[in-house]
């Protein structure tokens, strides 16, 4: 049986993603902020004869997230999912998108996998004197130009709103360095909730490369975040990116796959 959830199902539902929080990070963090009776963000559950939750979809605005630990019948999640707009965008644990990929009446955008890794330790940062700032919501138009320069990036039709709702609601951070007014390098979090943090938008304009700015206020963040006690996670699909990464303390944990 899949019904919609409410707050009455928030024990049983933490309990269930709460066993690989890391993974769990986007649910765990816009359940947090945002509750099950919010616009932007509804949430199903598929229960067995028990009424034990096996598996769980997210929409939060136009993005999909389904979650399981074991096996799920992805069929009632695809008939949810295909009465929104289409293409959708989806995400998740690159085994269980692959159950959703097998329909072909669902239209996805194109498909990237990444690795995923976190971070526990600080053990592995060191110092420096690169000066950095926090980005408030003023600052929100010049993160998104700076990320829209990157050829690499993605940034959704939605995606100042998104920023500037998580920032209100404390579930996302920026720091950034600039040179005259101008933002050279920034760093985000995202789905930020209170066992871990997700880092996003790792990037530095062009001509402002092979400083070292974006991996000082990566150190900055990392820190500010393990501090709270929080985890750090991150996609990367980049060798290059995933060796800095991995010296600062990350490490792989898994396999994510979006279709944006």
């Amino acid at each position: 049986m899949i019904r919609k959830l409410t707050d009455q199902d928030h024990q049983q539902v933490l309990a269930f993603l709460g066993e690989e929080p890391s993974i769990n990070l986007f649910i765990i963090g816009d359940i947090e902020a945002f509750g099950y009776s919010s616009e932007s963000q509804e949430l199903w559950a598929e229960f067995d004869e028990q009424n034990t939750i096996i598996a769980i979809l997210l929409r939060f605005h136009q993005s999909f997230i389904p979650y399981a630990k074991g096996e799920f019948d992805p069929s009632g999640f695809v008939s949810i999912i295909k009465e929104y707009s289409q293409p959708i965008l989806l995400s998740g644990k690159s085994e269980i998108v692959a159950k959703f990929e097998a329909y072909d009446d669902l239209q996805l955008g194109k498909k990237q996998v990444t690795y995923f890794a976190e971070c526990r330790t600080d053990e592995c940062l060191s110092p420096d004197n690169v000066v950095y700032k926090k980005a408030s919501i003023e600052d929100v138009d010049q993160i998104l130009e700076l990320r829209k320069s990157i050829e690499e990036f993605y940034v959704r039709d939605d995606a100042r709103d998104v920023l500037v709702q998580s920032i209100e609601a404390n579930t996302s951070r920026t720091y950034f360095t600039e040179d005259n007014g101008v933002m050279t390098a920034c760093v985000s979090t995202a789905a930020e909730n209170s066992m871990s943090a997700m880092i996003v938008g790792v990037c530095t304009r062009k001509e402002y490369r092979r400083k070292g700015l974006a991996t000082s206020i990566m150190k900055k963040v990392v820190q500010d975040v393990l501090n709270e006690g929080k985890t750090l996670c991150l996609f990367y699909d980049n060798p290059e990116a995933g060796r800095i990464y991995k010296r600062l303390g990350f490490k792989d944990i898994g396999m994510w796959t979006m279709h944006r």
